[in-house]
Parts: C-alpha cells; structure tokens; sequence
C-alpha cells in the first residue's frame, strides 16, 4: 500500500503542472485569457476527434447506444400524486448495458483511446467510483496496462462494501488497484503514480472525459423523438462532479440542435465532511451527492488538471437534491414496480423525475439520463446495513427529519418525497467570492455570462457587489 512516506509532498508540489501536462498531452496555458477566463471551446475543440469518431471508437467498444425506457408504471405511479391533467411522461436512458454496466464507459472509451493513440503504456485514474471500471475495462480491451487509486479506507481500516465491489471489478479487467485511506494523500498518492509510471492520466476531468459524455445528450434526444414524436422538456443528470451534466447537456444543445431544461439531482449530505475520517462511513453513497456536486460548481478547476472540461454552472438550468432515504423508497419502487433493479446512485434522478413529473402537463416527457449496474455493495440493502453498523438509524418518517451521518428517513409513501430547488445565484456568490479582493474588467464579465449561463451582465456585476459587501462585514 502506498503511504505519504513513500514521496515528497515538496517535490511532487513543486513539479506539479509538469507531470500533470506530460500524463495528459494537453498544454493548459494556450487557452488562458486576460483576466480570469479561458477559452473553453477551444480547448473543447483542440481533442483531435469530431463527434463522429467519439461515436464510432464507442461504438467499436461495445458502447453506447442503450436503450431508452419509458417507465409506463411509475409514472403512473407518479401521477396518483399529480393534479388532474399533470403527470409527465418518465422514460430512462438505461446506461448499465454499457461495458463496465455505467455511462462512465463513454468517457473512458475516448480518454483511452487517446492514451494509445499517443503511445503511452498505460493510463491511472483516480476515483473510487464506476469510472475506475470504465477504465479499467476498456485498457483491457485496448491492450494498455492500468492502476485505479481509490480512496477507501477510514482510519481503523473499515471500507465501504460498494467502493471495495468496484476494487472487485477492476482488478477482473486486470487493473492494479491501490487503496488509500481518506485523507490528501490521494491526490499526492495519484501524482507520484503518474510521475514515477509515465502513464496518461485519464481524467475525468479532461476534454476527452466529457467529450464522451455528449453522445448520451445526443442519444437522448433522438430516441426521445424517434419512440414519442417529440422532444424531451426536461433531462435530468445525477451532479458529482459536474462532467456527466455537461457532456450530455453539450450533446444535447450542440449535437442534437436541441434546448430543453437541463436539471441536475444530487443526494443531500450537508454537514459531513468528505475527507474525514469521522465522516467517510457515515454517507450511503460514493458519489452524486453535494460533498461533491456543491465545491465542484463553485470551484470547477479543483479536480486533477489545471482547468476542468466539466463546468457545471455553464450548463445547469435547475438543481435539486433530495434525501438518501427517498433514492432508497425510488430504487425499490424502480424494481417492484419495472423489474428494473438498478444502483442507487443514477436513481437520485429518478427520485427528483419522479416529484417534478408532477409539475409538468401529462404529454411533457421527462428524461432520467442514466442508470448504473448494481451488485453485492451496490445494493441498497448492503448499504443500509453498512449504514447501521456505522451507527446510523434507519427510520420511517418525514425525509426532511433526515440528518445526514446521523439517521436515513425513509418516506411513508412516495406522496412524502420532498425535493430541495437549490439556488443558483448562492452558489454563483460562492464561485465569485474567490475574486472578492480583486476587480473584474469587461472581459472578465463576458467570460462569467458564458460561465454561468447567464445573459444579464448586470446581474452578475450586482452579485459581485453582494460578495464584496458580505466580505467588508466581516
């Protein structure tokens, strides 16, 4: 096992930019601009592959193309709940017919493929999640070596059953797995890997990574029209770290020529604290909930390249999370009443699919953008049985009692599932605050327009100034 004392955090510090930029091939610094921006599309257009070839190096991997449920018994179920007249139509991309059973299988397809395109030997990624598989799987197929670094581990040795299920999975393609305990060390651990291996880093982060992600966005609205005769109103994508919410709402504007309201789900985890150790037991999931979906669109570039592909404020209309007991009542529901067993993280969209649907006239059709294999620790039983060992109470109750790391409320009926609308404009506060003690010029302002999907420049200037005046109380 890899340990702290095993590099210089000095050193690995002092030459990080060059091992990031010789892991990815991609040199960050052509793309910044005067003032605090960077050119986005540019670097999104320099990845040497149309959406043609994305399209066809899927297609040769076994990925891609999934099938597009329409959940005929849950909405059903949905519109016992909905005002006469209301009831949107709930269909779901089931992405765990992809290799590895995730859409994360897209985004390693393409970010590999460059890997042996530029002749390195291997790739590493960081994640304790699906993507770990995805690589791991598809450097099997393309003949590359590979090593996961997961972080898994709290301080007296206990791992959760789901990320240790993913260690599982890797090491099957062949991968290396190196588990760490929760802490920075998995950062350092990942660059010295890269440094002392030479392999390419396959980022979930990078312009391959949510390249990948378009051709679901694409997908999605096509067979919409195809199976419906019309457009999707709503898509709704479970918010980690920004990259699945913007590669599929980039295939849908971009790809598919299409607008709709490009919503992102995650579970509520307020108040635990994703590095530590008291805290790393005490979460039901790994992965698209706010420990990770909240710093991630304040501060997109905090991830493992200088400047992130996924920037979720660009592209997010809505955001909602909802509770961990109310993804466990839809996960359920999903099974007994479609057949469908899947994970529970893709089902955090169906959860807010399944109360929104309820706001939205009867022939609108609602999208759930992805669902995830499950398995021994992705289960929901497992989990709930984890979260009971970890001294977490499981109850049934009113989902807005729930207190993440202290209880799971599970609701009485799915007439108590509550959604939480998240305010974008506190979080677009957040994002600014970082250039509190500076002044931002015109350009800067053009570039936060784009960033935050925002077409009122006056808007922005004016919570700018809310920043500064909260910060001078201080």
């Amino acid at each position: 096992m890899t340990t702290m004392s095993d590099f210089s955090l000095k050193d690995l510090d002092s030459r990080k930019k060059e091992i990031i930029l010789n892991s990815v091939g991609i040199d960050y610094d052509q793309y910044e601009r005067e003032g605090i921006g960077f050119s986005y599309e540019e670097m999104m257009e320099d990845t040497g592959f149309s959406f043609e070839d994305v399209q066809r190096i899927q297609h040769e991997s076994m990925i891609g193309n999934t099938p597009l449920f329409e959940l005929k018994n849950i909405t059903a179920y949905a519109r016992k709940f909905a005002p006469e007249g209301y009831g949107a139509r709930i269909f779901i991309k089931d992405e765990a017919s992809n290799l590895s059973g995730s859409f994360k299988a897209r985004r390693a397809a393409v970010s590999v493929y460059k890997a042996k395109q530029l002749g390195f030997k291997g790739v590493i990624a960081a994640t304790s999640g699906n993507y770990g598989a995805a690589v791991a799987a598809l450097a099997a197929k393309n003949g590359l070596k590979c090593i996961i670094v997961q972080e898994c581990f709290d301080s007296k040795n206990k791992a959760q059953p789901e990320i240790i299920e993913k260690a599982r999975a890797c090491e099957a393609y062949g991968a290396e797995v190196v588990q760490l305990s929760v802490g920075p060390e998995l950062f350092y651990a990942f660059l010295h890997l890269l440094d002392v291996t030479g392999y390419f880093n396959a980022s979930l982060y990078s312009p391959y990574g949510i390249q990948g992600i378009e051709t679901l966005g694409y997908e999605i609205v096509t067979q919409t029209y195809n199976q419906t005769g019309r457009y999707p109103s709503a898509v709704i994508c479970t918010n980690a770290g920004g990259g699945n919410l913007t590669g599929t709402a980039r295939g849908i504007e971009l790809r598919a020529n299409h607008r709709c309201r490009n919503i992102a789900a995650s579970v509520n985890l307020q108040g635990l604290h994703m590095a530590s150790d008291d805290d790393f037991n005490r979460k039901s999931f790994t992965t698209g909930h706010t420990g990770f979906g909240m710093p991630f669109a304040i501060n997109p570039d905090r991830s493992d390249v200088p400047r992130s592909a996924a920037r979720p404020l660009k592209y997010i209309d809505e955001y909602y999370t909802v509770n961990q007991g109310s993804v466990f009542f839809i996960t359920e529901a999903l099974a007994t009443l479609e057949g469908l067993e899947r994970g529970p993280a893709g089902n955090t969209s169906l959860a807010v699919a399944f109360k929104l649907a309820q706001t939205m006239e009867k022939d609108k059709v609602i999208v759930v953008q992805e669902t995830e294999y499950t398995g021994a620790g992705k289960h929901h039983q497992p989990q709930l049985s984890f979260a009971k060992q970890n001294g977490v109470d499981i109850v049934f109750g009113d989902p807005q009692t729930e207190i993440p790391g202290k209880n799971i409320v599970v609701p009485n009926s799915a007439d108590d599932i509550h959604i939480e609308k998240i305010s974008l404009d506190k979080l677009r506060k957040s994002y600014l605050k970082r250039y509190a003690s500076q002044s931002l010029t015109e350009y800067d302002y053009t570039y936060l327009k784009e960033e935050f999907r925002m077409d009122n420049v006056k808007r922005i200037e004016e919570l700018f100034e809310e920043v500064k005046n909260e910060r001078a109380k201080r």
